[in-house]
């Protein structure tokens, strides 16, 4: 049996990150997941490094909004009716959390780690040599009336004033400007210029971890699952054991804590993407989020990346992309798209609790267990401080900011 220190149970964003984080601090740590790190979750995002997401997305409760999502026919939010027995209980509870008076007091809460996400993203990527896949410049969220553009702008102003979150206004002439191919009937947008940008998500875990591995770290593939008291864990190299473990398995998170006793109220937001090529002379600068229809446009890598809203289901359940098939058409009227290049849509799930904060701290019940779970929309953006926020708790040292309103025993 191989020992460490601590043993970090999923390779996406989280889970790297606080690997890096520990191991940078003397720790022994073994990274293990089912796969390759970053194939899950952290892989098909829309990229987005969100400073201003200070308000987490909250359940609609206007009747307007309500009925509208009742039909299942909105291209931004689709539910399975079979999962809808299963995953009520969690429905209710986030529809209670998202009242305006409690959603603004999570915010407060919320805010004060959201502010350090750019940071501490900014300090991975330097010492990993990313540098090249971190984009400047913000992104946008377009609009096609002076209703919704006026309704965004008051929203904006809110968060600026609440939490100094910067802002751009773009008209329609300056909006062709900085998006020449995006379609002229858009009536303006509004940029947030805080936000940095991803071209490959993927791309970056694997560049954290092979960092981790070149400052000593070890990378396994296991089975979170066999996780046993003494907290060691089965692999394909054979057993490995930590004193401590870290639990940064995203989805799969309720699969252990269900296991170990916990009940806590986790639930997932599906999600798709799907990457297309651009016809002659067309281009995309920064990600451009079309909140009207439900879905957003981000330049990558391999393509511009087609992403969809939320598809409320269970974890496992087959993929059902008709949220992709019903905005793809809409996308194309917006920015000249040629063919698909993957011959399939991707689908990941973001793990989800209905107050909409994550879990960060120490697990109630066992001694040297270390949840990093439940960050939802914002695993991406808030994978490197939270990863340091696990590696200040169990090194002892002081932390960046107050854990306490993360802490699993809120629930």
């Amino acid at each position: 049996m191989t020992k460490f220190d601590a043993v970090v149970l999923g390779g996406g964003i989280v889970g790297v990150s606080a690997a890096i984080h520990l191991q940078r601090r003397g720790v022994s740590v073994a990274l293990v997941d089912k796969r390759e790190p970053g194939r899950e979750t952290s892989f098909g995002n829309a990229g987005l490094i969100q400073r201003e997401g200070v308000y987490p997305y909250a359940f609609p409760r206007g009747m307007k909004a309500m009925l509208k999502y009742a039909a299942n026919r909105s291209p931004d939010v689709r539910y399975h009716f079979s999962a809808l027995p299963s995953i009520a209980p969690f429905l209710s509870r986030y529809w209670y959390h998202s009242a305006p008076h409690r959603h603004a007091e999570i915010a407060r809460q919320y805010s004060a780690i959201i502010e350090h996400c750019v940071d501490e993203h900014r300090s991975l990527v330097d010492l990993s040599g990313a540098t090249a896949l971190l984009r400047d410049g913000g992104w946008l969220k377009v609009f096609r009336s002076a209703a919704t553009f006026n309704a965004s702008v008051q929203e904006a102003t809110k968060w600026r004033q609440e939490f100094d979150v910067p802002f751009e206004l773009l008209d329609a002439k300056q909006l062709r400007a900085s998006e020449p191919s995006l379609s002229h009937d858009l009536f303006g947008a509004v940029r947030y210029t805080s936000a940095k940008s991803l071209s490959d998500p993927g791309a970056l875990v694997e560049k954290f971890c092979d960092y981790f591995s070149s400052i000593g770290g070890r990378v396994f593939l296991g089975d979170a699952r066999t996780l046993s008291p003494g907290w060691s864990v089965e692999t394909r190299e054979g057993t490995i054991q930590g004193r401590h473990v870290v639990l940064a398995a995203g989805p799969w998170s309720s699969v252990i804590t269900d296991m170990l006793g916990y009940r806590l109220p986790l639930a997932v937001k599906r999600g798709y993407h799907r990457h297309y090529t651009l016809k002659q002379g067309a281009r995309l600068n920064q990600p451009v989020l079309d909140q009207e229809r439900g879905f957003l446009l981000a330049p990558m890598t391999r393509g511009v990346r087609l992403t969809t809203g939320v598809e409320f289901g269970l974890r496992d359940a087959r993929h059902t992309p008709v949220q992709l098939a019903a905005v793809e058409p809409m996308a194309r009227s917006m920015l000249p798209m040629g063919e698909p290049i993957e011959s399939e849509p991707w689908m990941g799930c973001r793990p989800c609790t209905p107050d909409m904060k994550p879990v960060i701290g120490p697990a109630p019940k066992h001694k040297d267990m270390w949840f990093a779970f439940g960050h939802a929309h914002h695993g991406l953006t808030l994978g490197p401080v939270t990863g340091r926020l696990i590696a200040e708790m169990i090194t002892g040292e002081r932390t960046l900011l107050d854990p306490t309103p993360f802490s699993a025993d809120r629930f």
